[in-house]
């Protein structure tokens, strides 16, 4: 038996779904496979090409060592056998097209990916709602204080459309693309494994937020969010420190442009969509100090292509740019980057790290 988990891209709503705010992410058609055959034994056996192969018992809670692939095994592991009774284990082979610490969420598929097939091994199908109540924990075994934007992506996403994620309650609502948007994903050709050394700045990002909250008086960024408009906000974190200050005004911006994008989207009006990319970028560069000069130059080269918009997407440090354009203008934008970008980039390869985006299903969505 097989499973598959996409990976997703954010399309924008950056640092915020940690702080339970809506964001707008897309599955896309790469992905992580979990090969599987159910086991009387409660252990599990995987192997990965590239990593050394990892066994261990259901029972065995205490972690690989940091930065270890089988931590995301023993995170699914440990989640699930909270809610459910597991009585058989698996022998599981993952295969994967998707580029790792790259922003397109591959180790939360990995994750999700082995709980869904444990899960089966044992006869149980939960629905979207019940893994979403566990999955998003499973990020802090590994050390990241994360939110549920990309369990909930890789799951839920229909094809041709992003998905709208509320959160507490969770709910989410699929949009559809129009037919003649299409958004690249570029590699920086840097890369930032949250589960090493970016971890800590990933971090202190949401602490920054979470004090410059605390200390203003506001008891979630909704309810800040509700009382004030952005300028109001923005007069209110004056007297914070820089870090909190920043952290507070990217997050109160980057929640008001995620309402302006799905508006935009559902309109049809790409150039209002491109132009919150590029103000999201500034932010995430600026205040909350994500990105690299490697995508900082990536992102303005596809504006210099012809793309009518373009951020880092994911947790940054690393890792790829979404970048929005016509379908007519797709070939020149690709074009442009690999001439201007990627020939002064040693490593580059076209299919691994420049990706057309169709937004695809998830996981149990069909």
């Amino acid at each position: 038996m097989t499973i598959s988990v996409p990976g997703r891209v954010n399309l924008i709503g950056e640092h915020i779904d940690y702080h339970d705010l809506p964001v707008l992410p897309m599955a896309i058609q790469r992905q992580v496979s979990v090969t599987f055959e159910p086991r009387r034994e409660r252990t599990i056996r995987a192997s990965s090409r590239g990593y050394p192969p990892r066994e261990f018992s259901l029972d065995e809670p205490a972690p690989f060592p940091p930065g270890d692939w089988g931590n995301y095994l023993k995170a699914a592991v440990q989640l699930i056998a909270h809610r459910w009774t597991l009585t058989r284990g698996i022998h599981a082979c993952v295969d994967s097209n998707l580029p790792l610490a790259a922003g397109l969420s591959s180790s939360s598929a990995l994750m999700t990916g082995i709980a869904l097939a444990l899960l089966r091994a044992n006869d149980i199908y939960p629905s979207v709602g019940e893994l979403m109540e566990l999955l998003p924990e499973g990020e802090q075994f590994v050390g990241t204080r994360g939110g549920g934007m990309d369990h909930a992506a890789v799951l839920a996403s229909q094809p041709g459309s992003a998905l709208l994620i509320h959160f507490s309650p969770f709910r989410f609502e699929p949009i559809p693309i129009p037919s003649d948007w299409t958004f690249i994903v570029a590699h920086s050709l840097t890369v930032a494994e949250k589960s090493g050394s970016a971890k800590l700045e990933y971090n202190a990002r949401r602490a920054a937020g979470l004090n410059a909250l605390r200390k203003l008086g506001f008891p979630s960024y909704r309810a800040a969010l509700d009382r004030h408009c952005p300028s109001q906000l923005a007069d209110l974190a004056a007297s914070l420190p820089e870090s909190e200050r920043d952290a507070f005004l990217h997050v109160t911006a980057e929640a008001d442009r995620v309402k302006h994008a799905v508006t935009a989207l559902r309109a049809n009006r790409i150039r209002d969509f491109g132009d919150l990319l590029v103000a999201s970028h500034a932010n995430l560069r600026d205040r909350l100090r994500v990105s690299n000069a490697a995508l900082d130059e990536l992102v303005d080269c596809a504006m210099d292509g012809g793309a009518l918009g373009a951020r880092l997407t994911g947790a940054g440090f690393g890792g790829c740019a979404i970048i929005l354009c016509n379908m007519a203008d797709r070939d020149n934008v690709c074009a442009h980057l690999i001439e201007h970008f990627y020939a002064k980039h040693p490593g580059f390869s076209a299919a691994e790290h420049l990706l057309v985006a169709e937004p695809s299903s998830g996981a149990l969505s069909a």
